[in-house]
């Protein structure tokens, strides 16, 4: 696609997969871009992530579609199991008749490659410079402009500043503020050899254990050569907000009760990464004039639902749309974005939630939990993951967050 500079330069803080895919949607409406990253290098931590077909949609129309696609792995199925008593609980079904309805598939990709994926595309896009190790301090909006300052003082002037930058996210501070919510909940992740995983749990698909206060998950990688492991439970100590290694003799001691079938995994990773996690309560603006937010700076979720890659990309694919619709008038199409991401991503941030209290859910509870969906045929769950999955570059701009759902 050649690009056309339209001498219009928009500073992105943040190159996570939100700001890499933000860049990319910008410089399809000739905006020149520059994108400042804190840490050494440009990159991605962790380890799998899910790639539903809202994600797929966004990514094809930045034109990275093809790329992901290449080290992704097309899941057969998305299976809930009782991790108490190891009996299934969902199955949805991610073959033909799935992809038909969503138009796209369910994967699942380690999430340095789906990063390498779009910044491929980024490196080669002309109208996008980079600079690495630049921690932001501070930034102006002016009715001209933003001015944007890094800890050592230099300064950075644009048309717009988009705050890219994460659950501490910076710009948010600078600009709109509040707090982030601390959940209490810690997830252990690790990437686990073929060799290593039990040859029963092989499966081509992201399989969810369910259990009391906590559960477990676990897909392939890398054309099943590796495994993501991934397990999370109520903490007994005051979290904060974070990354650091973990320990097998925690994990452990949180998942006593839990079925020996899924419990056998918590043996196979020589080493876990354990994040504290956080989400923010839904806000009526992500910025003012010239700047606004993307990703999890604008709203941070929980893993439950597996969407916070997937809201970065469509939040990316959004924006760019509503620069085009607004003729370049980049105040105005902040407020386009803004009005119309904002509704469906406090809709998933909830929903988020209340996937997390269902999945851990014990007792009695447990057992309505497991109820719900008994003898429900697979269109019943199309229908409930429609206003979810069926998103669409076409009709980015409509609002369908709030369209009825069986759910």
């Amino acid at each position: 696609m050649k690009k056309i500079n339209t001498g219009r330069k928009v500073i992105i803080v943040g190159g996570g997969i939100g700001g890499l895919a933000a860049a990319l949607a910008l410089t399809r409406q000739g905006l020149e871009v520059l994108l400042l990253e804190q840490a050494d290098e440009i990159g991605e931590i962790g380890a799998g992530i899910q790639l539903s077909p809202n994600a797929f949609a966004a990514l094809d129309a930045l034109g990275a579609g093809a790329a992901a696609r290449k080290c992704a792995v097309f899941t057969d199925h998305i299976i809930m199991m009782d991790a108490v008593d190891g009996r299934e609980v969902v199955r949805i079904d991610t073959g033909k008749a799935y992809r038909d309805k969503f138009g796209g598939p369910y994967a699942v990709i380690h999430r340095a490659d789906i990063h390498r994926a779009i910044l491929e595309a980024v490196q080669e896009n002309p109208l996008i410079g980079f600079k690495t190790s630049t921690h932001i301090s501070d930034i102006i909006i002016s009715e001209n402009g933003v001015e944007v300052f890094d800890s050592d003082g230099v300064s950075y002037k644009a048309d717009a500043v988009i705050g890219c930058d994460g659950v501490k996210s910076v710009i948010r501070e600078k600009t709109i503020g509040g707090a982030y919510r601390v959940t209490g909940h810690v997830v252990y992740r690790a990437v686990v050899e073929q060799a290593a995983m039990p040859a029963d749990l092989r499966i081509n698909a992201p399989v969810l254990w369910a259990g009391p206060r906590c559960h477990l998950v676990h897909y392939p990688l890398r054309g099943g050569q590796q495994y993501n492991l991934v397990v999370t439970f109520h903490s007994r100590e005051q979290e904060e907000w974070g990354v650091r290694e973990g320990s097998k003799e925690e994990v452990l001691s949180y998942f006593e009760g839990i079925h020996p079938r899924p419990r056998q995994m918590l043996d196979c990773p020589s080493s876990w990464k354990r994040w504290a996690t956080a989400d923010r309560d839904p806000v009526e603006s992500w910025g003012e004039g010239l700047c606004t937010l993307l990703g999890d700076a604008a709203h941070p979720m929980t893993q439950y639902m597996a969407q916070g890659a997937c809201m970065a990309l469509e939040d990316a694919v959004t924006l760019g749309a509503a620069v085009k619709r607004m003729g370049g008038d980049l105040d105005a199409a902040f407020r386009l974005y803004e009005s119309v991401r904002i509704p469906r991503t406090a809709r998933v941030v909830w929903s988020t939630r209340e996937m997390g209290r269902i999945y851990h859910a014990k007792g009695v509870e447990r057992l309505v939990r497991n109820k719900i969906w008994k003898g429900k045929s697979q269109e019943h769950f199309y229908t409930a993951l429609e206003w979810l999955y069926g998103w669409r570059m076409e009709t980015c701009l409509a609002d369908h967050s709030f369209a009825p759902a069986q759910l």
